[in-house]
C-alpha cells in the first residue's frame, strides 16, 4: 500500500517536472524503491529517523590501512554526491506540484497519493503552497494524515473555516498562526483534545481572549505556547496551569500581576518563561525560584529590580528596568549566564549585578542604551563574544576596557555614540578576531581606515553616516590621497555600508577589487552613473545598494552588470523613470531591482506603460526633495542637497543625459551628474 503512495505522488507530479529534472545522471531513480530512499534521505535531513551511511558503521577493532582509507572515501565522496541529486529530485518534484493553481488541481483529485507521504516532505509540499499563496481552507483536508508542522504566520486570510480543517490533522506537532487577525476564541475550539500537538503560536492574534483559553488548556500535550500581545487577563493566565508539559511560556506584552505568577508555579518544567511588559513587582520575581529548570527569562519593561538566584539560568533580558540585582540573598552564588540583555537599563550597584556572574561562559551582553560613563567592569569580562555598547556614553576615554577584552570579541557595536577615529587606534591590533564592527552615527573619518584595516578577521564593517569621504589631505592645499585601498587587505571581507555618507565618484573604483567583497551599499548626493559603472568589476558581488544617488536612465542601462549580482537596490534614486527600469528589468530579468517605482511597473506588466504617470510621480518626489532641502538649510546642515541648484525642467533634461552630453540648455553639469566617456 505505501509504496503505491509513492508510485501514485510521482506520476501526478510528473507532467509537471521537465524531461531534464526527471533524469539527473547523478541521481538515477528507477524505481519506486529508490525513490522511497530518497525521500527517507530528505526525512533523515529535516530531523527524522537517521539512516546510517556507509561511512557511519563499525568498523571494529581492526586498524585502517591507507589501501582500506582510500576506498572508503571515495565511497563516502559519491554517497555524499547522490545524496545531494536525490535531494534536488526531491526539491523538484515539490517545486513542480506547487508550481501554480492547475497544477494543484491535478493532483489534489489523488487523495490518496498524499496521505501516506512522509512527514517531512508533506510539510515541505504546504510549505510552498502558503508562500505562493495557493493554499486555501479545502485544500488542507488532503494533508490531515501526513503534515506534521504547519506555519501560517502573517496569513489574513485564515479564520474559522481554516481552523476547522485544522483541528482534524491526525498527526500535527507545530501550529503557527502568529499575526492571524482573523483568528479569534471562538476559532479556536476546533483545536480542543489535539493530542499529538506540541507547540503552539498564537502570537499578535489580539481576537484570542479569555474565552479561547478554555479550549486551549484542554490540549495537554502542548510543550510550547506562544500568548504574546493577546487580549488575555490574569484570570485567563491562571487557567495555564493545567498545562502540565509546559517547557516555553511567552506571555510577552500582557498585563499579568503577581497574582497570575503565582498560579504558575505549578509548570515545574518550564525551561523558558518570557513575561515582558507585565505588571510584575519584586514580590512577584521572588516566585521565580519555583522553576528549578528556567533557563531563558525575558522580565524587560517590567518593574522587576531583583532576582532571586536562578541556578540554571543561561539567557536573561532586563531592559529598560532598574537592575539592582541579578542573584539577590545569596552574595556567593554564581550563575551559569551565557547572555544578558540590559538595553536601555539603568544600574544601581553594577559590581554587585556583574559579580554575580560566572564570567568564564558569559559571552553575550547588550548594553544599547545604557547612560554609564565608567564601563571598567568590561576588563573582567574575557570571554565576551558580542558586545554591544550603541546609543551609550562611551567615548574614546573609555576605549581601552574594550580593547582588554582581547582575543575572544567577534561583534562589536559602538554605532551612535561620542568615539573619533582615535579609538580605532586603541582597538587595532587588540581585536584580532573580530568579525562585525559598527561604528555608524559616529565621528570617526577617513583616518581610522588605516587602523580598521588591522583587524583582519572583519567581515561586516558598518560606516553609514560618518565623514568618510573616500581620500584624506596631509595638509589643506595638498594633493588628495586615496583612503579605501587599505581595506583591501581585508580578505575576509562580505558586507560594507557606506550610506549617508559624501563619497564621490572618484573614490569608488577601489572599491571593485575588494575580493571578498558581496554585500556593498552606497549613498551619497555625490555618486552618480561613473561610480555604479566603476562597480561593474566586482565580480563576487551579490547585492548591491546604490540607493538615493543621482543616477540617470542612460547610466542604469549602460550598466554592465557583476557576473555574480542579484539584488540591485535603486531606492531613492529620483532621476529614474518608469521606461527605464522597465527596459532594464527586460535585459536583466533574473535580477531583483528594488525602486519605488517598481510596485505599479508590476501592476502595468502585461499592458502600455503609463509613462505620465511616472513623470507625475518623478516631480512629485522632486518638488518633496525642493522641500527637503529648504528644511535642511534652516537645520543648520554643512552641505546642501546639489539637486536643489537646478529647476524642474532641468532636472527632467538630466534623464536623457548621454555620455558625451556635458552641457544641456545651457546649463552646465556639475561633476557629479557627469558620466565617465
Amino acid at each position: 500500500m505505501a509504496e503505491d503512495s509513492w508510485g501514485n505522488f510521482r506520476r501526478d507530479v510528473a507532467v509537471a517536472v521537465p524531461p531534464t529534472a526527471a533524469a539527473q545522471p547523478a541521481s538515477p531513480v528507477s524505481s519506486r524503491s529508490d525513490f522511497r530512499q530518497t525521500i527517507l534521505r530528505r526525512a533523515e535531513l529535516r530531523g527524522g529517523p537517521e539512516i546510517p551511511s556507509p561511512s557511519k558503521r563499525r568498523l571494529g577493532p581492526k586498524r585502517l590501512t591507507c589501501r582500506a582509507v582510500q576506498p572508503m572515501a571515495a565511497a563516502s565522496a559519491s554517497a555524499s554526491a547522490r545524496n545531494a541529486g536525490e535531494t534536488r529530485l526531491v526539491d523538484r518534484c515539490i517545486d513542480a506540484a506547487a508550481r501554480g493553481p492547475a497544477t494543484v488541481e491535478a493532483w489534489r483529485r489523488q487523495r490518496r497519493s498524499l496521505e501516506r507521504l512522509p512527514g517531512p516532505l508533506a510539510d515541505e509540499l504546504l510549505r510552498r503552497l502558503a508562500a505562493r499563496r495557493l493554499l486555501f481552507p479545502s485544500l488542507l483536508e488532503v494533508f490531515r494524515y501526513s503534515v506534521e508542522e504547519i506555519d501560517l504566520s502573517g496569513n489574513i486570510a485564515v479564520d474559522a473555516e481554516w481552523l476547522a480543517y485544522l483541528g482534524a490533522f491526525r498527526y500535527l506537532r507545530v501550529l503557527k498562526m502568529a499575526d492571524c487577525k482573523n483568528v479569534n476564541s471562538a476559532a479556536v475550539w476546533t483545536l480542543s483534545g489535539m493530542g499529538t500537538l506540541k507547540e503552539l503560536d498564537l502570537s499578535r492574534c489580539s481576537r484570542i481572549s479569555d474565552a479561547g483559553i478554555k479550549h486551549i488548556v484542554s490540549i495537554d500535550s502542548l510543550e510550547k505556547l506562544h500568548l504574546f500581545d493577546t487580549g488575555l487577563t490574569d484570570d485567563s493566565v491562571m487557567l495555564i496551569s493545567a498545562l502540565k508539559n509546559l517547557q516555553l511560556l511567552d506571555l510577552g506584552g500582557i498585563h499579568m500581576t503577581d497574582k497570575a505568577l503565582r498560579s504558575l508555579q505549578v509548570l515545574t518544567q518550564l525551561e523558558h518563561l518570557d513575561i515582558w511588559g507585565s505588571e510584575i513587582t519584586n514580590e512577584g520575581a521572588s516566585l521565580l525560584k519555583a522553576f528549578t529548570r528556567l533557563r531563558f527569562l525575558n522580565v524587560s519593561w517590567t518593574h522587576v529590580t531583583r532576582l532571586p538566584p536562578l541556578p540554571n539560568l543561561r539567557y536573561l533580558n532586563m531592559s529598560n528596568c532598574t537592575i539592582h540585582s541579578i542573584c539577590a540573598g545569596d552574595s556567593e552564588v554564581r550563575i551559569p549566564l551565557e547572555k544578558f540583555t540590559a538595553s536601555a537599563a539603568s544600574f544601581g550597584n553594577i559590581d554587585q549585578v556583574f559579580s554575580s556572574i560566572e564570567a568564564s561562559l558569559f559571552s553575550f551582553l547588550d548594553m544599547s542604551g545604557c547612560s554609564l560613563s565608567n564601563l571598567y567592569i568590561l576588563q573582567k569580562l574575557k570571554s565576551l563574544e558580542h558586545l554591544d555598547l550603541s546609543l551609550s556614553r562611551i567615548t574614546d576615554d573609555e576605549i581601552h576596557y574594550v580593547a582588554n577584552i582581547g582575543m575572544n570579541l567577534r561583534y562589536l557595536s559602538l554605532k551612535n555614540t561620542g568615539i573619533t577615529s582615535q579609538a580605532t587606534c586603541v582597538l587595532a591590533g587588540t581585536v584580532p578576531n573580530l568579525s562585525s564592527l559598527s561604528l555608524a552615527y559616529t565621528k570617526i573619518d577617513d583616518s581610522a581606515l588605516v587602523y580598521i584595516s588591522l583587524m583582519p578577521s572583519l567581515r561586516v564593517i558598518d560606516l553609514s553616516h560618518t565623514s568618510i569621504k573616500g581620500f584624506t589631505r596631509v595638509e589643506a592645499n595638498s594633493e588628495k590621497t586615496p583612503s579605501m585601498p587599505p581595506l583591501e587587505c581585508l580578505v575576509y571581507l562580505e558586507s560594507l555600508y557606506l550610506e549617508d555618507t559624501v563619497l564621490a565618484d572618484e573614490v569608488i573604483p577601489p572599491l571593485a577589487s575588494f575580493r571578498a567583497l558581496k554585500y556593498l551599499y552606497l549613498k551619497s548626493d555625490f555618486l552618480s552613473d561613473p561610480a555604479l559603472h566603476a562597480l561593474s568589476s566586482a565580480s563576487n558581488l551579490i547585492h548591491l545598494g546604490f540607493c538615493g544617488n543621482v543616477l540617470s536612465n542612460s547610466g542604469l542601462l549602460q550598466f554592465v552588470l557583476p557576473t555574480q549580482l542579484r539584488v540591485l537596490d535603486l531606492s531613492g534614486c529620483w532621476i529614474l523613470t518608469g521606461d527605464a527600469i522597465s527596459t532594464f528589468c527586460r535585459h536583466h530579468p533574473m535580477i531583483e531591482v528594488r525602486h519605488e517605482l517598481m510596485q505599479e511597473l508590476q501592476q502595468n506588466r502585461g499592458g502600455t506603460s503609463q509613462v505620465h504617470k511616472s513623470k507625475q510621480l518623478l516631480q512629485a518626489k522632486a518638488k518633496a526633495v525642493n522641500i527637503s532641502a529648504d528644511a535642511s538649510r534652516l537645520s543648520g546642515i554643512s552641505f546642501v542637497d546639489e539637486r536643489i541648484k537646478y529647476s524642474r525642467e532641468e532636472l527632467m533634461n538630466i534623464q536623457d543625459l548621454t555620455g558625451s552630453n556635458l552641457v544641456l540648455n545651457g546649463v552646465r553639469l556639475r561633476p557629479e551628474l557627469r558620466r565617465m566617456e
